[in-house]
């Protein structure tokens, strides 16, 4: 897995506070502006936090380039639907040579791995064969002016793969580009970053979380599980490790 923070709001504290303190002024906006410097609008986008006023922080946003994941990841993450996302066609880009992401209690278990590692063999050669099929029987309708016209092959070529990607597994790695704004980043992370949360998307949003607070500092100081910051949501479910998810999420943001 590869995470990256390609883009975000420049200097997300300061927006931030600066749209915040306008909903409680009368004064001009630039105004407003000038009296905030880096360290009162740190200490303003910390007081939001502890009043739980979160409008303000939706004027933050933030993009992640995300490579190396599974299609089971990229089902979880679009669940998450105050967001945007660009994902990798398996339409428009071939998968004969598909990479998989092994969970890590099949990669501990030589059996299952051995049984894993052949099924995904197969399901590429599975896939090759089924597109190399269609797309030979496609190209054979063809009109004979029209089998050596590079753009109609190319487009009966990506037909084919259309149907030729329902055996793909749902351990097939994907790529995608995912922008959020601060207030549902905050949300993700209280979610994700949980323990009940699976493996895959539990690992993405710590990353994610990590490579924010590099330049956010304030406004995802106290981000995470919820449990860090409160009483375990989860009740009856809860791992119990609430002492043990606040240090690992506070020495995170140092």
């Amino acid at each position: 897995m590869d995470v990256k923070l390609i883009a975000y709001t420049p200097t997300p504290d300061f927006v931030v506070a600066a749209a915040a303190r306008t909903c409680y002024s009368s004064r001009p906006i630039d105004t407003v502006m000038e009296k905030l410097d880096e360290d009162s609008a740190a200490e303003f986008v910390e007081m939001l936090s502890e009043l739980g006023h979160e409008s303000p922080i939706e004027h933050a946003s933030f993009t992640f380039a995300v490579e190396g994941v599974s299609r089971s990841l990229l089902a979880q993450i679009t669940r998450h639907r105050i967001a945007s996302f660009s994902v990798r066609s398996q339409r428009y880009v071939s998968e004969k040579k598909f990479g998989y992401v092994t969970p890590p209690q099949i990669a501990e278990c030589p059996e299952a791995l051995a049984l894993y590692e052949d099924i995904m063999e197969r399901e590429r050669e599975a896939y090759n064969k089924i597109a190399a099929l269609l797309y030979e029987k496609r190209v054979d309708a063809l009109p004979e002016d029209k089998r050596e016209d590079k753009s109609a092959l190319s487009a009966q070529r990506k037909i084919a793969a259309e149907d030729a990607r329902y055996v793909l597994p749902n351990g097939c790695e994907t790529q995608f580009v995912v922008t959020m704004n601060a207030r549902s980043l905050k949300n993700f992370f209280r979610q994700r970053c949980c323990n009940r949360a699976q493996w895959e998307i539990r690992e993405l949003a710590r990353r994610m979380l990590l490579e924010v607070r590099k330049v956010s500092p304030a406004l995802f100081r106290e981000a995470g599980p919820a449990c860090i910051s409160g009483p375990c949501p989860e009740g009856k479910m809860s791992c119990g490790r609430a002492a043990e998810m606040r240090k690992l999420y506070g020495e995170a943001g140092e």
